[in-house]
């Protein structure tokens, strides 16, 4: 068979050429995405739809020695859209998405579920699109005492009918044969035979249209708009009280020709499927249910939640444990080439700074991330391979659904725990585009293990000492669900006075439990690594140059200097003493000397300065200004808190949270000025009033920048300023009751 040609099309008059664009469309747990994956390989990408967040996957393959483009569309049981990602659908079918149809369409039907996923099938022959159908889990159907004839099931529905194991591989040849086939010969879905009313009232609403001045809409958008007119493809069309004059109109028409708007579409094509599938299906015996036994035991309401519990903690564990190895590598490995690429550039100070604390710094920054985003979406892909994923969003929806959110939002809000960043990305698995939006702006509310280091050193420096080891445990454990406690109602705000959104109905079908499949599995890992690299992580980059260079600049030799002969001569050390001593750079006056100059470098920095600036904004929740300027300078990364503090109580930014110096210096910490002079800095009002505002801040700019790639920058920033000012009113308040009390 010979290579498709390049498709020409006329455009003002002229001509271009363009890459023939295959189309994938199907119900969820189809296999879809499989054979997406088997026909592109490693050639995809993923992007956001333009102006909406819903997720495409695009790629290519090669046929004959020529490039087909290939759109995987969101999965959607109908065409009637109440859904962005189900208007999507219509639209990229339609051609009012990019300007371009499909010129094939590939049904990707569950073989097992045949009649229900046909309804689509038949639905979409009205757009009058080359079509191929891939009837797959045929192996599936054949275990459960289900025949299907191909051939009268293709002759009957007008186009090529192949049999495939997407999960094994097999009928992916023949499917790329029937390709090329409908790029050269195409063909055509046979269509419903609407009856005589509704065939008139499709083209009563065609003309009232144009004459709202709607322009032109063809038979398939006119019934859309007729059979759903609450949809979101009737939303997308607008034009207010003249649109739902009209559609009131030919409802009307509908119903005088003794049919129900609202179950015209579904009763006819059903009705129409029954005929068209009489002879094709044949089943010996009563269909299998393969799952029924093991839900009576995963789906049982102590059972089944004591089963779910377990699969999670063991996710969680592992985001723990198995990544903290390479995370460590990870580390150590930036640290080993920032030891040797420091001494090439010794000639060059600045250089040296931004080379290695800004860039290698910041690409280190991206990498550490990756061990816990591949192991998290290992597991979420093992999940809904083996399809146990649809029963843990069945068991937490009543958990969630109050507030707005629905049970799929569970894995994200879980994973967040470990890190916001692959929580954020695993809400790509929420169909619901409110519920996703919701569990993304939630996610940095879970307690991170980012934070985990303040919250250890200020326990462990005033709770353990004063109330034993006992009520320290209770209080490290009570501190991880504050974010948790305040975010599941503010998503009731959101979702009820903000958002505004109707309620989306949270169907859920459970699909049959499979081997997973390795190649599947590998993949969405790659995929789920590779994005986060490309997209978030060239943000995450310029915004680690950009905190160096606040940190840095600016630079004044004389104040450093000052500092320097300040420092010599409160040591009571004679002048060529000193100077000796300093000849040796691991001398312990040289490294004490670096910690003073690194502390007055971070005060003078524009950071510090910025800090220093609006201590008397952080006055009321208890902060002096060396608390204001850590915070200042963890907003980035709230990892970096432990460092600065360690700098500005001249101790080095080596320490960490179980540094007993560190401990002992922020005991000892007085207020040097002001009303509070000689009282201490770190009060127990003060230490909740910190530990508060770190458990609500979001104190991230990698989070912020994978926020931002998810939906929107508005979105992402607005987040961050939020959480910022929650934060500290939740400071203000917790310190303020702290005193009276």
């Amino acid at each position: 068979m010979s290579a498709p040609e390049t498709i020409r099309e006329s455009v003002g008059g002229g001509s271009r050429e363009r890459t023939p664009i295959v189309a994938l469309l199907g119900n969820p747990n189809t296999g879809k995405s499989t054979i997406f994956n088997r026909l592109t390989g490693l050639r995809q990408r993923i992007a956001n739809y333009p102006g909406v967040t819903v997720e495409k996957k695009e790629g290519t393959m090669r046929l004959g020695g020529e490039e087909i483009g290939v759109v995987d569309l969101p999965g959607t049981y109908s065409l009637k859209a109440s859904s962005e990602d189900e208007r999507v659908v219509m639209d990229v079918l339609g051609g009012r998405r990019g300007g371009e149809r499909p010129d094939v369409l590939i049904f990707v039907v569950d073989a097992t579920n045949l009649k229900r996923n046909l309804v689509l099938v038949s639905q979409t022959a009205e757009l009058g699109l080359p079509s191929i159908i891939a009837l797959n889990q045929c192996d599936a159907a054949r275990r459960n005492g289900v025949t299907i004839d191909i051939g009268l099931l293709s002759e009957r529905l007008g186009v090529p009918v192949i049999e495939t194991v997407a999960t094994k591989g097999r009928g992916i040849d023949e499917l790329r044969a029937a390709i090329l086939g409908a790029l050269e010969n195409p063909s055509f879905l046979s269509r419903i035979h609407w009856p005589e009313c509704v065939s008139r009232t499709c083209q009563f609403v065609q003309e009232g249209i144009r004459g709202i001045g709607g322009g032109e809409y063809t038979d398939a958008e006119a019934l859309r708009l007729l059979f759903d007119k609450d949809g979101a493809f009737a939303c997308g069309v607008g034009k207010g009280n003249c649109m739902k004059r009209l559609l009131e109109s030919a409802h009307e028409e509908l119903r005088g020709g003794g049919l129900h708007p609202a179950s015209a579409e579904a009763v006819l094509h059903y009705r129409r499927l029954e005929e068209l599938l009489d002879g094709v299906v044949k089943v010996s015996g009563p269909i299998a249910k393969t799952h029924e036994s093991i839900d009576n035991l995963l789906l049982h309401r102590v059972w089944g939640t004591a089963i779910f519990l377990a699969v999670m903690y063991l996710v969680f564990q592992s985001l723990y444990s198995w990544a903290e190895p390479l995370t460590t590598l990870i580390e150590w490995g930036t640290g080993a080439l920032v030891g040797y690429v420091s001494p090439l550039l010794e000639s060059a100070p600045m250089l040296r700074s931004l080379v290695c604390e800004g860039m290698i710094a910041g690409v280190g920054g991206i990498l550490v991330f990756l061990p816990q985003i591949l192991i998290l979406f290992f597991f979420i892909a093992l999940l809904e391979d083996t399809g146990y994923m649809a029963r843990a969003a069945f068991l937490m929806d009543k958990l969630f659904g109050w507030c707005g959110l629905n049970g799929k939002s569970f894995v994200p809000l879980l994973s967040s725990y470990a890190c916001a960043i692959p929580g954020v990305m695993a809400a790509r698995t929420l169909e619901d585009p409110k519920a996703r939006l919701t569990t993304i702006l939630m996610a940095p509310f879970m307690s991170c293990s980012a934070r985990l280091p303040i919250y250890i050193l200020l326990i462990g420096s005033f709770v353990e000492p004063n109330y034993g080891p006992v009520v320290a445990g209770a209080t490290l454990f009570v501190v991880h669900f504050i974010g948790l406690g305040v975010a599941l109602p503010l998503a009731w705000i959101l979702n009820r006075f903000i958002l505004r959104m109707p309620p989306q109905p949270f169907i859920l079908e459970m699909p049959d439990y499979h081997v997973p499949t390795l190649r599947n599995i590998f993949h969405r890992m790659w995929e789920s690594g590779r994005e986060f690299a490309l997209r978030a992580g060239t943000v995450i980059l310029a915004f680690s140059v950009i905190v160096w260079a606040l940190l840095y600049f600016p630079r004044n030799p004389a104040d450093e200097g000052k500092v320097r002969t300040e420092f010599l001569a409160s040591q009571g050390i004679a002048p060529a003493e000193a100077e000796a001593a300093l000849a040796d750079p691991g001398s312990e006056l040289s490294v004490r000397l670096g910690q003073r100059l690194g502390a007055a470098q971070i005060e003078q920095s524009y950071l510090g300065r910025f800090g220093k600036a609006v201590q008397p904004v952080f006055a009321p929740a208890g902060f002096d200004w060396k608390i204001t300027v850590g915070i200042v300078s963890s907003l980035p990364a709230r990892e970096l808190v432990i460092a600065t503090m360690g700098i500005l109580y001249i101790l080095g930014s080596e320490v960490d949270e179980h540094s007993s110096d560190l401990q002992n210096v922020i005991q000892s910490e007085k207020w040097t000025d002001g009303p509070l002079a000689g009282q201490p800095v770190y009060t127990m009002p003060v230490v909740c009033a910190i530990i508060v505002f770190f458990a609500l801040c979001l104190q991230c700019v990698s989070t912020v920048a994978i926020m931002a790639k998810e939906l929107s920058w508005r979105w992402a920033v607005g987040s961050f300023f939020g959480m910022t000012a929650l934060a500290w009113v939740a400071a203000v308040v917790v310190y303020q009751i702290g005193r009276l009390l």
